[in-house]
């Protein structure tokens, strides 16, 4: 699970080419397009323009450069010439990238056009919780910790965060261990060390934690309809506390 300073900086290399994949796609006018014509865009973005490889394109048999996850799904949505967006909509796009043979996982979760007011709300809270999850990770700490500061913020809000999924190691394969939970009791769980890298990525719902898995097998939905968000980061635990190896042009870490 420790990865050492020289696979450290090609990690950060491949995150900060992932983030560039984020930049390009707050450009957009998301409202009209469809999810595949999304996916087909951000595979041809990370092949021709960043001589990189889509690293979910194949992994587990899936077939896409990103999984595009709108309103009730929670993860894993499938892209679809089918699926349009529409104003109102809000729409997690989960993109893995592959430089040098490490791998850098990093999600957004968009709002296009005219959102209601509770969407955005879900939506902020969620990338609050993310941070406050970023914010526990230092040497001597405990995974423990990280997921009782996102569980605390979103219980906080009247939300639910997600039990069934959770962050990961990462490195040259897509999932690694430790398992990150989002949720958690203080001073539990696997202690910290400097050089582990993994992903914390909550997803945070207005409803109830539940879940269910579409018959296609990858799409993951709430059960009672309400929508779900998520944000996701790679991080690497420093000697002083937390490196956000995907962070995006422009993006400043919450408090």
């Amino acid at each position: 699970m420790i990865k050492r300073p020289e696979e450290i900086a090609l990690m950060a290399a491949a995150g900060k080419l992932l983030a560039s994949v984020f930049a390009h796609l707050d450009q957009l006018d998301l409202a009209g397009m469809t999810t595949m014509q999304v996916n087909d865009l951000v595979d041809r973005f990370i092949v021709d323009e960043l001589h990189s490889r889509p690293a979910s394109k194949g992994q587990y048999g899936y077939a896409y450069a990103l999984n595009a996850s709108r309103n009730n799904v929670v993860c894993h949505g499938v892209p679809s010439p089918e699926d349009v967006l529409q104003s109102g909509d809000i729409v997690n796009f989960d993109i893995t990238l592959e430089k040098d043979g490490y791998i850098a996982d990093s999600s957004k979760t968009y709002l296009v056009g005219d959102v209601s007011t509770l969407a955005r709300r879900l939506v902020q809270v969620t990338y609050e919780a993310m941070w406050k999850g970023i914010k526990a990770v230092r040497p001597g700490a405990r995974l423990g910790d990280v997921g009782h500061a996102i569980e605390q913020h979103a219980n906080r809000h009247g939300y639910t965060v997600v039990r069934d999924y959770c962050g990961h190691g990462i490195g040259r394969e897509m999932h690694e261990l430790p398992q990150v939970l989002h949720w958690g009791k203080p001073r539990t769980g696997l202690v910290l060390r400097e050089g582990m890298v993994f992903t914390i990525e909550p997803m945070i719902n207005q409803g109830d934690d539940e879940v269910d898995t579409l018959d296609d097998g990858w799409t993951v939905v709430t059960c009672d309809g309400k929508l779900s968000a998520q944000f996701e980061h790679t991080v690497a635990v420093t000697a002083n506390g937390v490196r956000v190896l995907t962070l995006r042009p422009g993006e400043k870490p919450l408090n």
